[in-house]
């Protein structure tokens, strides 16, 4: 598996956390690392449908590999898209159509902590990214 140096420390902190606090306390820091969208990415155009909470994912594809950036009203979830983006900048569009995305975040330590409706947004969002990456 290779993993960026962002993903790589992201893992690494992680599984030095001791505990769902400690996790938690993570999870906002990185959420409180997404670079903040405009007011002009925050479009219907760039919503992602499917999650309880407001979410805009921004797709740029760059010589054949994906930039992202996301954004969502809700703490919690912009942590989790804080990790899934570490994980899946720079990946071309076959790379993104096969990542496992409940493997990562149980690398994490996190899979217990997907309750079904932030489970459900973070899978809306991993599908409107590879929408993008096919070009639907």
């Amino acid at each position: 598996m290779n993993l960026s140096p962002e993903a790589g420390q992201a893992l690494e902190a992680f599984e030095q956390a001791r505990g769902w606090e400690q996790r938690a306390r993570l999870l906002m820091q990185w959420g409180d690392r997404l670079e903040p969208l405009g007011d002009s990415d925050k479009t219907e155009a760039n919503r992602v449908h499917g999650c309880e909470s407001l979410v805009w994912l921004v797709a740029v594809q760059d010589d054949g590999h994906w930039r992202f950036k996301a954004g969502s009203d809700a703490r919690m979830l912009r942590g989790l898209l804080a990790l899934l983006l570490v994980r899946v900048q720079g990946m071309d569009s076959a790379q993104l159509g096969r990542l496992d995305v409940p493997d990562w975040f149980a690398q994490l330590g996190l899979e217990r902590q997907l309750s079904p409706s932030r489970s459900n947004g973070l899978h809306a969002v991993l599908q409107r990214m590879a929408d993008l990456a096919s070009g639907d």
